[in-house]
């Protein structure tokens, strides 16, 4: 229904200005005038919202228009209206007083087909299917504790900040490099390319493990520079891995199709690749009693085997000690029968020293195989826990890479106010307060004199008039 006329008070004679009432009156006089009530318009829909009305965007090559279907009207159409859709649409134009904006008022509404846009994404995406480029088994693996990730996304936008308030919340100790590429508009893609494809090439010599791409949500048209093939074969090429997360969770884009990860917003990214210290350290506990108890257990086997062992050893000895006494035993009844004194005599004497070596032999074989075999169960022990301490010794080193003190050995400092309250920008302090701040070795008092703002340097451009990659 269109909205009611208001009573627009007349000009002022001579030079007096207009009213902005006026003005407004003459504007919506004037479309009333001019163009048709009912007037047919074919285009592409993009933008769509349904908020009980319906509204979006109709548009083509060379102009874009605000519509409007109001309930009553859009009940008719079924189902619902989706981006890139062609539809012809009849209505009229109005222009609203309070909002100043003209929009065309639709009283119905026919589908055609698919949208030019739809229509190269899904050719785009089904070369790019043919050819591998979605394939699982060439995606690369994203690292469990990368040195360093770097952020591609444009420098002013809220996705960047997403990423950095994720790592500092889960793991200070994680280097971001931000490298600032243009996200929307003509000519953004070759740019975004040529950063992977740098990137690519210098990952090592940087110290870059990984790698983000993203940005926050927008119309279709707002988000192709992430539909080009040029990007897509820059994230194919890619030598590291890379993460995607572009637009809102609906949304749907080439680049995210090729990455090695997709994920719905900036801060699930940054979460998909920076560990958690709080887990790391339960994990570190955990298996610091896991190598305690192994400790404890391989010297309860040792001790038990060792046990066993003398035991045998100590046993066989016995044995053979009476079989000894009992040859020894048959021997003299057996120089008792001989007559001869002599031979007697010799024989005794043959029998004591025959009965002194064996004697001797046997307490030196028992020594010798109690000596050897406690070697071995002493060497055994001892390379158990040489590979458990090792282990040990190897969480302990992650744990300390990635604790907020190593972030301070660097050169970072935290700054509390007077109540112990963290400082993370100018707005949190006042002149004259009293602050704390803590560095690696100590803390430091200072009271705040003034306060300004830091000033973003101008972007350094390459010779092609693009911006640099750093």
């Amino acid at each position: 229904m269109a909205a009611p006329r208001r009573a627009v008070a007349p000009p002022q004679a001579g030079d007096a200005p207009w009213t902005v009432t006026h003005l407004a009156g003459e504007i919506d006089g004037a479309l009333r005038k001019g163009i048709a009530t009912a007037v047919r318009v074919v285009g592409e829909v993009s933008g769509f919202r349904d908020r009980t009305h319906w509204y979006f965007d109709l548009k083509d090559e060379g102009a874009v228009v605000n519509c409007v279907m109001f309930a009553s009207a859009a009940r008719r159409v079924n189902p619902p209206l989706r981006d890139g859709e062609q539809v012809i649409v009849k209505g009229r134009v109005e222009f609203y007083a309070k909002g100043g904006k003209v929009s065309f008022i639709l009283d119905s509404l026919e589908r055609v087909g698919e949208g030019p846009l739809d229509r190269a994404f899904r050719e785009l995406s089904e070369a790019l299917k043919s050819a591998g480029y979605f394939e699982h088994g060439r995606k690369k693996p994203l690292p469990r504790f990368p040195r360093k990730i770097a952020v591609l996304t444009s420098r002013s936008a809220a996705a960047l900040q997403d990423v950095i308030n994720t790592r500092d919340r889960r793991c200070p100790g994680v280097g971001l490099v931000v490298i600032d590429v243009p996200v929307q508009g003509q000519g953004a893609a070759p740019i975004i390319a040529r950063a992977i494809d740098l990137l690519s090439k210098d990952h090592a010599r940087l110290g870059i493990d990984a790698a983000i791409l993203t940005r926050g949500g927008g119309s279709k048209e707002d988000l192709w520079c992430f539909n080009e093939r040029v990007v897509a074969d820059a994230i194919f090429r890619s030598e590291i891995p890379l993460v995607a997360a572009i637009g809102h969770e609906t949304d749907t884009t080439i680049a995210e199709l090729v990455a090695d990860e997709r994920c719905a917003t900036p801060t699930q990214a940054a979460m998909r690749l920076i560990p958690d210290k709080v887990e790391l350290v339960r994990q570190t506990d955990s298996l610091l009693r896991r190598l305690s108890s192994s400790f404890s257990r391989v010297a309860q086997i040792a001790e038990r085997n060792t046990s066993v062992h003398a035991h045998k050893l100590s046993a066989g000895a016995l044995a053979r000690t009476r079989a000894a006494q009992r040859k020894t035993t048959d021997l003299e009844l057996r120089l008792e029968r001989l007559r001869p004194q002599a031979v007697h005599a010799r024989m005794i004497a043959r029998l004591e020293a025959a009965s002194h070596r064996l004697q001797r032999a046997m307490e030196s074989g028992i020594d010798v195989d109690l000596a050897g075999t406690g070697a071995r169960l002493a060497e055994s022990l001892r390379g158990a826990m040489q590979i458990r301490a090792a282990r040990a010794e190897s969480a302990e080193k992650h744990l300390t890479a990635v604790a907020p003190v190593r972030v301070l050995e660097r050169g970072f400092s935290i700054t509390l106010d007077a109540k112990g309250t963290l400082v993370r920008k100018i707005a949190d302090v006042r002149a004259g307060e009293r602050l704390r701040s803590r560095v690696s070795d100590g803390v430091i008092e200072s009271t705040v004199g003034g306060a300004s703002p830091v000033r973003k340097s101008a972007r350094r451009r390459d010779d092609a008039g693009q911006p640099g990659l750093f």
